[in-house]
């Protein structure tokens, strides 16, 4: 049988005493495994291009290049890795930003052992590492700026893209909804469901779920809107 490590980690955070005790708790783990550390987000950037992590952990505040500077390049790369971000403040607009990049969520440092490594598992198979919902309510505690006006107005030109069933399906995600809700809402089969996302996603060029959540709220659109 192979036990080889099915998931490959890299750990980024400029406390070396964090990285350290990030490190133990995915090593304890059988499925995960830490290819690299890195100090910052320069560093994160070259180790991610050599060893080809599936999944990088992200301290967002560090000296030099930061967390966010390195989440938006990694996540354009053409083999890019899912970025799970880490924090100290879960209401913080470096977290919003990140998330807008293609963060596939984020995780409090204190956040237990258990449910660090189901996140790491969630984001390697693709799967958001928090739902709309949450990220909605992070949204409404994270101040708005001026711009807040042009960026519905940009954001409803987006998802007027969008054909009318997407659109629905859109909001649905935007209101923190299950592929399995959304289905039994339209009566819609679950396969369905995720064929509309995938071309969601491909048609408003974003990576995940979140992303259109926050595209959602930018509308200023709700499931019934």
């Amino acid at each position: 049988m192979n036990t080889e490590p099915s998931v490959s980690v890299l750990v980024v955070d400029d406390d070396p005493v964090v990285r350290f005790g990030l490190t133990m708790m995915l090593r304890g783990a059988p499925d995960l495994h830490v290819v690299a550390e890195a100090g910052d987000g320069a560093e994160a950037i070259e180790l991610a291009a050599q060893h080809s992590p599936d999944v990088v952990l992200m301290d967002i505040r560090m000296p030099g290049t930061d967390g966010l500077t390195a989440t938006e390049r990694l996540r354009r790369r053409p083999d890019a890795p899912q970025v799970v971000v880490l924090t100290t403040f879960d209401a913080d607009e470096h977290v919003l930003r990140a998330l807008r990049a293609g963060a596939a969520g984020f995780l409090l440092k204190d956040t237990p052992p258990d449910e660090l490594v189901l996140a790491v598992r969630h984001a390697a198979a693709g799967r958001p590492v928090l739902s709309p919902e949450v990220t909605r309510r992070l949204i409404d505690r994270v101040a708005v700026g001026s711009e807040q006006d042009t960026a519905r107005d940009a954001a409803r030109r987006r998802l007027d893209e969008l054909a009318d069933r997407e659109r629905t399906v859109a909001l649905d995600l935007g209101a923190g909804l299950s592929n399995s809700e959304i289905a039994s809402r339209h009566h819609l089969s679950i396969a369905t469901v995720k064929t509309h996302v995938s071309s969601i996603l491909t048609k408003l060029d974003l990576n995940n779920r979140v992303q259109v959540a926050l595209l959602v709220h930018d509308a200023g659109l709700d499931a019934d809107g």
